[in-house]
């Protein structure tokens, strides 16, 4: 039968949508603008060479196989687990009163100095129940009979980062196959193209599977709609694909597929919901069956060009605000999988071609795994092929979570932390009760890692169970994005609010440490290392954070008098958690306990330098934060190495902060360029990138900090639209390691100060208006 998607929804061959999809496709060996990831053969493997596209709710990993093209996709919400589980769920709250365990641990702290985590996680502690995991939503299959066994010299297979398109092209018997694959935020769907340079060539099935018994699959007409619940929560999920075609033949088979035969082009939209909702406590919502099917059938109304041509406007928007130029050329036919291979250590045109490749990766990652409507980046953006995934594809809160986000608001991409905002907010409802139950205190928490169903409580895993500074820590991001934007709406209506609530939990959370008389979180953990203690470094800074940016915010705000003095008082008594050991160290704990020769991966009291603010580049406490990192030494799976990009910038050595992004290339990055822990982690993508903006530009302290921590690898190049606090965006150029143009664009009217060798003294103070391009030298 004739496409019942009609004429206008379809493109011809040679018509003009067909022909900018074929433009895009012809560029795939044309490297010279370095966004491009390419392959030149078909990935074999779903975490080291799939490509991933997304639009934050829906993620799909490309493969680019011949014979049968997969498209493994997910929908973020998928998730077992949580109310209606089997397993029963508790929220991670006690099961049963604990009347004195708390107090218990703390009198013990005090008394002995230090505690094993099994022996807290015995008392603190208990197993988890219907905590779940994210789930693989399944595979769409396309079937290509008569495609080539082996891939031949022709075959390309790409994910272009600017335009948001991966692509996969090859020949066979003189006909050039071209196919295009986009997930559209705007429309909501994945969209995907096949179509050959002669008519007639194209004949494919589309089909459905996934690893769990849970759902049917039907065709009807056009139309192929995935039905089901899972068996462990009943949590309702729904896929639609229409199909679209432009000549040929289609027919729906009775097992659920759809085949098109003889066709000049095959189009395809897809797209899934299940029925949960981010509400406290039953997160269901209505069932998905309308809202999917509303969305497939207007994205097909829009047609295949309207949807391309949107999701290109969309995409660029974001991605195309920062350019960076290292002095990179990347090299003629060397697919990225030699390129990375090859990488010597920044030291040639390609390597640089590969480090800018990456850092515009993780700009691209964030953009495709966090839009606002969906849940936040989770530990694998929003990919996963597994019912099991590593820790659960979570939201692991000792720092992956944030790690996701540290690069949001300096590279441009500030719109990405919508997702976050509004997690965070649906985590208080959860943390009070939490906050209620096991301490007793106001406000809310959540501990070492959490689900979207509000798990604010604690596990059993003795060495990553406790954790409460985590509420704290997420709502830093909150207030950068306010540092950032300058906005007090936003600072009133959405940050103060959790802030407030954080800080209230530790008001009546710290306790008088006996040794000093200093405030003290007790008991602290530092994440996944040693023993428990009273007042342990990331503790107490994360704590310092939270009062500090509360209280300057309070005051922007004008919040009652009496509240402002509390924390006046309370910041006044607290432990800052900075404190120089023995051998010059930064300390881990509040007594000298460091060992030298400890190379641990988590180097959680550095927190003060990086990501937080209390630690200056030069002080006493950044020399002794130096030795701290000297010691750890250079090694630690990609998360670390990431978070050491980071800690070496903001110390002001751009060639150690360079060092550590190249050995995050060469031992913690995969073919594909995801990062590895392993198993894969996203958070080290977004980490090295952050940490490749912090060698550039800084504006933690108020100084808007130019080219800071330039490696000498870099000696010239360029970047432009990064963002600065203060509402700044920033074009900067240099040569032979030194600035020689900056040019500056506040969004409002205030006083800037620059600090770079460009100007006399080593600073400039000037009054930026608003909207208004201030160019220096």
């Amino acid at each position: 039968m004739t496409s019942a998607l009609g004429p206008a929804a379809m493109p011809a061959a040679g018509s003009g949508a067909l022909t900018d999809a074929g433009a895009a496709e012809g560029a795939v060996g044309d490297t010279s603008d370095g966004l491009r990831l390419w392959y030149a053969t078909p990935a074999a493997d779903w975490e080291r060479e799939a490509l991933p596209i997304g639009n934050g709710a829906l993620g799909a990993m490309v493969f680019g196989t011949l014979a049968s093209e997969r498209l493994q996709f997910n929908e973020k919400t998928l998730w077992t687990g949580g109310p209606g589980s089997k397993g029963g769920y508790d929220f991670g709250n006690w099961r049963a009163p604990r009347p004195g365990a708390l107090d218990g641990v703390r009198a013990e702290l005090d008394a002995e100095g230090r505690l094993a985590p099994d022996a807290v996680a015995d008392r603190l502690g208990q197993a988890r129940r219907g905590y779940g995991a994210h789930q693989t939503f399944g595979d769409l299959h396309i079937d290509v009979p008569g495609a080539p066994a082996e891939p031949g010299a022709g075959y390309r297979r790409a994910l272009d980062l600017a335009q948001g398109l991966a692509t996969v092209t090859y020949e066979h018997q003189q006909v050039r196959h071209q196919r295009e694959f986009f997930a559209s935020y705007p429309h909501g769907v994945i969209v995907g193209l096949l179509f050959a340079d002669r008519a007639g060539e194209v004949t494919c099935t589309l089909r459905y599977s996934s690893p769990r018994a849970d759902s049917t699959a039907t065709a009807d007409g056009d139309r192929i709609t995935v039905r089901g619940a899972l068996a462990d929560n009943g949590l309702a999920f729904e896929a639609q694909l229409r199909v679209g075609h432009r000549g040929g033949t289609r027919v729906a088979d009775a097992d659920g597929s759809v085949t098109v035969t003889g066709a000049d082009s095959v189009w395809f939209v897809l797209a899934a919901g299940t029925d949960y909702a981010d509400t406290y406590p039953r997160y269901r919502g209505d069932d998905p069956h309308a809202d999917v099917t509303r969305t497939v059938d207007k994205a097909v109304a829009a047609g295949h060009a309207a949807l391309r041509a949107r999701h290109l406007r969309d995409h660029r928007a974001l991605f195309g605000r920062v350019a960076l130029d290292i002095g990179q050329a990347m090299p003629a036919d060397v697919p990225t999988d030699r390129l990375l291979k090859e990488y010597g250590g920044g030291a040639s045109p390609a390597d640089r071609a590969l480090e800018a490749l990456f850092f515009q990766y993780g700009r691209y990652l964030l953009i495709a795994s966090s839009r606002a409507g969906s849940l936040p980046a989770n530990l694998q953006g929003v990919w996963n092929n597994s019912t099991t995934p590593p820790w659960s594809a979570d939201h692991h809160t000792n720092i992956n979570l944030q790690m996701n986000y540290w690069p949001a608001e300096a590279a441009n991409l500030a719109e990405t932390t919508a997702p976050y905002d509004r997690f965070v907010e649906a985590l208080r409802a959860p943390g009070r009760r939490t906050a209620e139950e096991m301490f007793g205190s106001r406000g809310w928490v959540v501990h070492n890692e959490t689900n979207p169903y509000g798990f604010t409580g604690a596990h059993d895993w003795s060495t990553a169970f406790w954790f409460p500074e985590a509420a704290a820590w997420l709502t830093a991001q909150l207030y950068e994005h306010y540092r950032f934007s300058g906005s007090t709406d936003y600072l009133r209506t959405t940050a103060y609010p959790v802030l407030k609530e954080a800080a209230e939990f530790w008001l009546d959370n710290l306790r008088t440490d006996p040794r000093d008389g200093k405030l003290v979180v007790t008991p602290s953990y530092s994440p996944e290392h040693g023993d428990f203690t009273a007042g342990g470094a990331m503790a107490q800074q994360i704590v310092h954070e939270l009062f500090t940016n509360t209280l300057q915010a309070a005051r922007v705000l004008g919040d009652s008098r009496a509240f402002r003095a509390e924390l006046e008082r309370t910041l006044a008594d607290l432990d800052p958690g900075l404190r120089i050991g023995s051998w010059g160290q930064l300390q881990e704990w509040k007594a000298d306990l460091d060992d030298r020769t400890d190379e641990h991966r988590h180097v959680s009291h550095l927190y003060a330098l990086h990501p937080g603010r209390q630690i200056e580049a030069g002080s006493a406490y950044a020399d002794a934060a130096k030795v701290s990192l000297l010691a750890r030494g250079d090694g630690g799976t990609g998360w670390s190495k990431a978070w050491k990009i980071n800690f070496w910038a903001r110390l002001r050595d751009g060639d150690h902060a360079h060092r550590m992004l190249g050995e995050q290339l060469t031992s913690s990055t995969l073919p594909n360029l995801w990062d590895t822990h392993p198993p894969f982690q996203i958070d080290g993508n977004f980490g090295a990138t952050s940490g490749i903006v912090e060698m550039l530009l800084q504006s933690q302290h108020g100084v808007l900090d130019i080219l800071p921590a330039l490696p000498a690898s870099w000696p010239d190049g360029s970047v432009s639209g990064l963002r600065a606090r203060g509402g700044a965006t920033l074009d900067l150029t240099w040569a032979a390691g030194r600035a020689t143009r900056v040019a500056v664009r506040a969004s409002r009217t205030r006083e800037l100060t620059l600090r770079s060798t460009l100007f006399p003294g080593g600073t400039k103070t000037f009054r930026a208006r608003a909207g208004q391009r201030h160019v220096f030298g």
